[in-house]
């Protein structure tokens, strides 16, 4: 099937919609085919984390940096045709600069089924997960989650295995300019990810529906004795039992069906219910948790979050101005955190929102890294923010770094977060440099 992908904007359908209607068959026969993507000269290839680690795969993997920079440039003048994803392989024809004409391919390991079933496992556990997913996004804590399962989602280093017309044995301009082109891609829906790794959107739905209709219902709860009757026999009443157990996840809200879309927005009702059975679900487990007691219950750590994540699936400018107001932020202070959302989530946001101050020994951990890593030394250190002309890292309390380049005279994430400062310096001066030359 073909379809306009017209981007988060104006460049793809809407997350999700891609394979919506895939073709019944096998996990072979299924595939799902982009049309081709306009320019893309005056902005980045990939804005979301998921997408620029995929970036980060390929710029990794290749040998020969000319040709990826001779690729992004193929790219970025809209000469690569339709992409069709299916699993293991991407596939386009792709017009070099000569104006000759190649098919392209891009390989990825597909998981296999012991896979499939651990990582359907950390979505049936986790809820949010999949709610994200349908949203268009990719949260840091599946990518982790599925990790620990032992379920590599996203490609790393070498992962991605080019095979091209031309006859290049490493990635060629043709293979580097379709990678760039996925990342637009993926971008928009991380289920065509899903795809290349195995399993279409319709397929692994339906096999988590399955799982759902499977699991067993709770027990009806014992009718018990009313208290009052107890009290007036005087019997001597027993210790009150236990509290139950926390459940493993929030429960999802139904969508609600029948309204009049022009009465009542039923999907922003269903998240905005789901958000808050998450926050009773954390404040319940703070209850329950030892020594609640005696002490005050923690700080809400969504409260502050909730106006981001929804100006982060929000396409309304006028609902956008309202969440700004309504968070005591500036439309630009919301871009920034919405950007910081889409980096790294909850984790994103606090880096760019809540400095703090490192200690003696961290710092001098730090420098150490820093001479060791050969990254340039910094013109100046505030806090857990080192800075450069166009660059700057900040430290989360985790030890991973978050990259921020200078942008209109404050500083703007530029990606996900890395462990090593040195990959952090180059990602971030990549995007200042791309910045730069786009003007």
């Amino acid at each position: 099937m073909t379809h306009a992908a017209s981007g988060r904007g104006d460049e793809s359908p809407a997350a999700g919609d891609e394979f919506a209607d895939a073709p019944e068959g096998t996990e072979e026969e299924r595939e799902s085919v982009f049309a081709p993507l306009p320019p893309a000269r005056g902005r980045g290839f990939a804005t979301t984390w998921w997408g620029l680690r995929w970036l980060k795969a390929l710029e990794q993997t290749a040998l020969d940096t000319e040709q990826l920079k001779r690729g992004k440039r193929v790219a970025r003048a809209g000469a690569v045709g339709a992409v069709s994803i299916r699993s293991g392989r991407i596939t386009a024809v792709v017009h070099g600069t000569d104006r000759s004409a190649h098919r392209a391919d891009v390989l990825l390991r597909e998981l296999d089924t012991a896979e499939w079933d651990r990582l359907c496992d950390v979505l049936t556990a986790e809820g949010g997960h999949l709610a994200a997913l349908l949203d268009g996004e990719m949260p840091p804590r599946l990518v982790e989650d599925a990790e620990s399962a032992g379920v590599e989602l996203l490609p790393g280093v070498g992962d991605l295995e080019p095979e091209c017309a031309c006859g290049a044995w490493d990635h060629c301009a043709h293979t580097a300019a379709l990678s760039y082109q996925t990342a637009r891609l993926l971008d928009q829906d991380p289920f065509a990810l899903l795809l290349l790794r195995g399993r279409s959107r319709r397929t692994l739905l339906e096999e988590l529906h399955r799982r759902a209709a499977a699991a067993p219902s709770p027990a009806a709860a014992p009718q018990g004795v009313p208290a009052q009757e107890v009290f007036a026999l005087g019997a001597v009443v027993p210790p009150l039992p236990a509290p139950p157990a926390l459940p493993d996840a929030p429960g999802e809200v139904p969508l609600l069906e029948g309204a009049p879309a022009h009465e009542l927005d039923t999907e922003a009702l269903a998240d905005v219910l789901n958000a808050a059975a998450r926050r009773a679900h954390q404040a319940l487990a703070a209850a329950l948790a030892p020594g609640h007691a005696s002490e005050p219950l923690p700080a809400d750590p969504t409260a502050d979050v909730d106006a981001v994540r929804l100006a982060a699936a929000c396409t309304r400018p006028e609902v956008t101005r309202r969440l700004a107001a309504g968070s005591g932020r500036t439309a630009r202070e919301l871009a920034a955190a919405v950007a910081a959302w889409r980096s790294g989530g909850a984790a994103g946001l606090a880096v760019l929102e809540r400095p703090w101050r490192p200690d003696a020994e961290q710092l001098a951990s730090v420098r150490a890294r820093l001479e060791a890593e050969a990254t340039p030394e910094p013109e100046s250190v505030e806090e857990n923010r080192w800075t450069w002309t166009s660059v700057q890292l900040r430290l989360a309390p985790d030890g991973r770094w978050w990259p921020y380049r200078r942008a209109d005279g404050g500083w703007w994430p530029a990606g996900g977060p890395e462990h090593e400062c040195a990959s952090a310096y180059a990602v971030a001066a990549a995007e200042a440099e791309d910045a730069a030359r786009l003007g």
